[in-house]
């Protein structure tokens, strides 16, 4: 049975963090960005293969960043 992804569910599921993999990742590119820079922790996201939509939220909009 195939189930049709709704508006509610996808935007439950963009409210999941995709691994703890990519989190550990995230948080570690966040926090080089005053010793290397936002270029450098952007290249860092996209050679780890995070999501381009990740890296952009997390490291562009910090104030869309999640809590721990």
């Amino acid at each position: 049975m195939m189930t049709t992804l709704t508006p509610e569910m996808a935007h439950t599921a963009r409210q999941q963090r995709v691994d703890s993999r990519t989190s550990d990742l995230v948080n570690q590119a966040i926090a080089s960005i005053p010793t290397l820079g936002l270029q450098r922790a952007a290249e860092f996201l996209a050679t780890m293969n995070v999501p381009a939509e990740v890296a952009v939220r997390v490291l562009v909009y910090p104030q869309h960043r999640r809590s721990h």
